[in-house]
C-alpha cells in the first residue's frame, strides 16, 4: 500500500499482475490471484535461500529495498496512446496526429510526501515491512522487519504486508481475498518429503504496492515471495500505504 491509499477507503491493497512466462525455468511466479509459486529450479533459491529479494528480483520491473519501491507499469497504471485530430483548414490538408505518453514506473522513496488525495497526504513516508509468521494461526503478534526486505526468508503459511507509509504505522493483513487464495493453493498441493537437493513447488501470496496500495504477497507464507524445504509452501504478502 501507498500512502494508505484513497481518502474513501482505510486501506488499498493491490496485488501484482501475472508473470508466468515459463513455469519449467521460472522459480518464482505469480498468476495474479496475490500468490506467488516457489518453484525452486536450483539450491541457491531454495530451502533458507528462498527469500524476499529473490522473489522481487524476478519480477521484471519491481523494486523493494529499505528505502525504495518501483511498481512495474503493469501494476502502477500505463498511460494509454490518445489520438486527435488538426482543425480543418480551407488552405491547409487535414492531419490526424497520435501522440503516445510512455508508461512510467511509481518510485516511491523514503523521505519523500504522500500525494494529495491519499489517506497520509502531506506527511513524508518510509518504505516498511511487517509479517505473520503464519496465516493460520490465532493471537498471533505481526513483526516488523528491519533491514534489508531483500534478505527476510519466507517461512510455510507466513503473511507479509510490505507498505510505503509515515513511520509509526501499523501495516494491516493482507486482505481476505489473498488468504482465501493462499488456502486454495494450500490445499491444491500435496506433501511430500523431497528426494534432490532442490525445493519441491511452494505457494506464496503477496499484495504488490500500487499508486494506491502496495503489495508483494506470496503463497509459502504470505503476500510476497515464500520457499521452503520440503513441498509446497505458501505464504502471502501484500503492500500498504
Amino acid at each position: 500500500m501507498v500512502c494508505g491509499g484513497g481518502l474513501r477507503h482505510l486501506w488499498t491493497q493491490k496485488v501484482l499482475p501475472a508473470d508466468i512466462v515459463d513455469t519449467t525455468t521460472q522459480s518464482f511466479y505469480t498468476s495474479g490471484n496475490g500468490v506467488i509459486t516457489i518453484a525452486p529450479k536450483t539450491t541457491s533459491v531454495a530451502g533458507a535461500n528462498a527469500t524476499f529479494g529473490k522473489f522481487v528480483s524476478s519480477y521484471k520491473g519491481l523494486t523493494v529495498s529499505s528505502t525504495e519501491i518501483v511498481l512495474p507499469t503493469s501494476a502502477a497504471g500505463a498511460s494509454a496512446p490518445t489520438s486527435t485530430k488538426t482543425p480543418k483548414s480551407k488552405t491547409k490538408t487535414p492531419k490526424s496526429t497520435t501522440k503516445t505518453t510512455a508508461a512510467t514506473s511509481a518510485v516511491y522513496r523514503s523521505g519523500t510526501t504522500c500525494a494529495k488525495g491519499t489517506k497520509y497526504a502531506g506527511k513524508k513516508a518510509t518504505v516498511q515491512v511487517t509479517y505473520w509468521p503464519s496465516a493460520f494461526a490465532a493471537k498471533q503478534k505481526p513483526v516488523s522487519y528491519s533491514g534489508n526486505p531483500a534478505t527476510l526468508r519466507f517461512t510455510d503459511d507466513q503473511l507479509i504486508t510490505v507498505g510505503f507509509v509515515p513511520s509509526g504505522t501499523t501495516l494491516p493483513k493482507p486482505n481476505g481475498g489473498v488468504v482465501t487464495a493462499l488456502l486454495d493453493a494450500a490445499a491444491g498441493s500435496s506433501s511430500t518429503t523431497p528426494t534432490s537437493p532442490i525445493t519441491p513447488t511452494t505457494s506464496t501470496s503477496t499484495t504488490a504496492p500500487s499508486s494506491t496500495s502496495t503489495t508483494a504477497p506470496s503463497s509459502t507464507s504470505t503476500t510476497a515471495p515464500s520457499s521452503t524445504t520440503s513441498t509446497t509452501t505458501k505464504s502471502t504478502t501484500s503492500t500498504s500505504g
